[in-house]
């Protein structure tokens, strides 16, 4: 298992368009990916679990991957976050 601890640092927290490119993104890969806010788990390919996590600006989720490509996973969540989802 692959495990990141993530900062959402776009003003605008996550919302549909970003719960929108995290599932694309993680449907790209055959590993089981989740995001984890406290004690609520969502599935990472679900749009409708991205959005109602209500991570807003600041939050510190969990990225958890499991599989055989979760490492390739991992990254390219991490890059969404990285660029702000390209929002700013």
């Amino acid at each position: 298992m692959t495990e990141k601890i993530l900062t959402v640092s776009n003003r605008a927290g996550i919302h549909a368009r970003p719960a929108a490119l995290i599932a694309q993104t993680a449907n790209k890969f055959s590993s089981e990916i989740s995001i984890e806010k406290d004690s609520a788990v969502v599935n990472a390919k679900s749009i409708m679990g991205v959005i109602t996590m209500a991570a807003g600006y600041n939050t510190q989720l969990t990225l958890k991957a499991e599989g055989d490509d979760e490492k390739q996973a991992v990254a390219a969540i991490v890059q969404l976050f990285e660029s702000k989802f390209e929002e700013e």
